[in-house]
């Protein structure tokens, strides 16, 4: 959108290469405004919680025991390959009811728990549904 503003708002000129005095003409333009408008209206309509496919937190990799990181890193680099944002949380110092509580308060969309040998034998992953 662009917009030639020609009203006087005052009594402004200016010397032109030439010397003749002259009248600016401000040109706007306002690519981004619309955007920004855009934007914000998606965070306040989502509240935060973005849909997976625009999400900039989309998938969070939660190894039960510090045994299990090797595998919930693997897990993290074949999503990472297919375009998932992918994160893990490899923190020995949390449980894993305040990794996967720090993964639902950064706004994840989904949370994997890698639970036992099993899993990795099978190359599986546990969903955990998390209610608000």
């Amino acid at each position: 959108r662009r917009v030639v503003s020609t009203q006087s708002t005052g009594n402004l000129s200016y010397n032109s290469p030439d010397g003749t005095e002259r009248r600016p003409v401000i040109i706007h333009r306002a690519v981004l405004g619309s955007l920004e408008r855009m934007m914000g209206i998606l965070t306040e309509n989502f509240a935060g919680k973005w849909p997976f496919w625009l999400s900039p937190r989309q998938v969070m990799v939660v190894p039960v025991m510090p045994m299990f990181n090797q595998y919930a890193t693997e897990i993290r680099e074949k999503l990472h390959q297919q375009h998932i944002v992918i994160d893990t949380d490899l923190d020995d110092g949390c449980t894993l009811n305040k990794k996967v509580r720090n993964a639902q308060l950064a706004q994840y969309n989904f949370y994997f728990c890698c639970r036992g040998e099993g899993e990795k034998t099978q190359e599986l992953l546990t969903y955990v549904h998390v209610t608000t």
